[in-house]
């Protein structure tokens, strides 16, 4: 099969190629996926996980990308839950082969199934952004209706669906970004917006909830608008200053099926939309690593 391999941690580009491996074998539990659509993260050459296995042995040629949609074509032992011929999305283990490849397996709990009107596209652009956001908010702030949370990045591919999950719960909410973000962000559902190159972050008012995506000097000044018995959730880096009465989180998003299926029923109504700049092929992922433009590229494999 075809899949996009990274070989030299230290090498220029991480050797980085379009290479031919050998079909995956499913283990016990697993599913071999049919990958139609997949996502990637640019940071993942920095990832421990992605040199070694759990356990700490190298596993180069690694296949990267952890975000996919596609169809199940094989079932290991003793696999239940899904079906051959099933569409499924979900997030991939963060120390084997990803999904930047024809096929890959997955422990089957980390899929759900896929509805038969929501394109392969647009579920494997949520998956990342949308478990992220949906732990974020709600696993780890225990965001309510009513409470008012500050979002930084709402105009990125995360930011974006936390607007969209907020606004769905009834909080009042505050978006941070460029100026460019302002209108996307009140399109899904921010009442307010701050831009962070000409906006004071201190004029947003206390806040119950801030969920970063940004990290250093912008996630340590938020700590200073939180409530009392507020939380700071954070996916950038651990925090570094910590506020008196409240809480702060730093997080590494997880598989979930069933938050996983609660996307797909957003989706499928209407209710979220996730971002995607662009749709790329499979052989074009060496040159979209290296580029540095905004928004999320989706790469068609199938």
């Amino acid at each position: 099969m075809r899949a996009i391999t990274v070989r030299d941690r230290e090498a220029d580009g991480y050797g980085l190629s379009l290479t031919e491996l050998p079909s995956p074998r499913a283990a016990e539990n697993d599913v071999i996926v049919e990958v139609h659509a997949a996502g990637f993260l640019r940071g993942e050459p920095d990832w421990p996980g992605t040199w070694t296995d759990r356990a700490g042995r190298d596993r180069t040629p690694s296949v990267i990308g952890h975000e996919l949609s596609g169809v199940v074509v094989e079932l290991g032992y003793g696999t239940t839950g899904l079906t051959v011929g099933q569409r499924v999305f979900g997030l991939t283990d963060w120390a084997r082969n990803g999904t930047l490849a024809e096929h890959t397996a997955v422990e089957a709990r980390n899929l759900a199934p896929l509805p038969a009107d929501v394109d392969h596209i647009t579920a494997a652009a949520v998956v990342m952004p949308g478990l992220t956001a949906w732990q974020a908010l709600f696993d780890h702030a225990h965001l309510q209706a009513g409470q008012t949370v500050l979002i930084h990045g709402a105009g990125g591919s995360v930011g974006s669906v936390a607007v969209q999950l907020a606004h769905e719960t009834g909080a009042r909410i505050i978006g941070t970004g460029r100026a460019s973000d302002r209108e996307l962000a009140s399109t899904l559902g921010a009442h307010e917006f701050l831009d962070l190159d000409s906006d004071r972050l201190e004029d947003s008012g206390e806040v119950d909830v801030v969920f970063d995506v940004i990290g250093g000097e912008i996630r340590d000044r938020s700590t200073a608008l939180l409530r009392p018995g507020g939380t700071l959730v954070t996916v950038a880096d651990p925090p570094t200053v910590h506020p008196r009465d409240g809480r702060a989180i730093f997080f590494v998003v997880e598989p979930n099926r069933e938050q996983t299926a609660q996307l797909a029923a957003r989706l499928r109504d209407g209710r979220l939309t996730p971002l995607v700049t662009e749709v790329r092929d499979l052989a074009a992922v060496p040159a979209a690593f290296a580029e540095r433009t905004r928004g999320r590229i989706i790469i068609k494999v199938k």
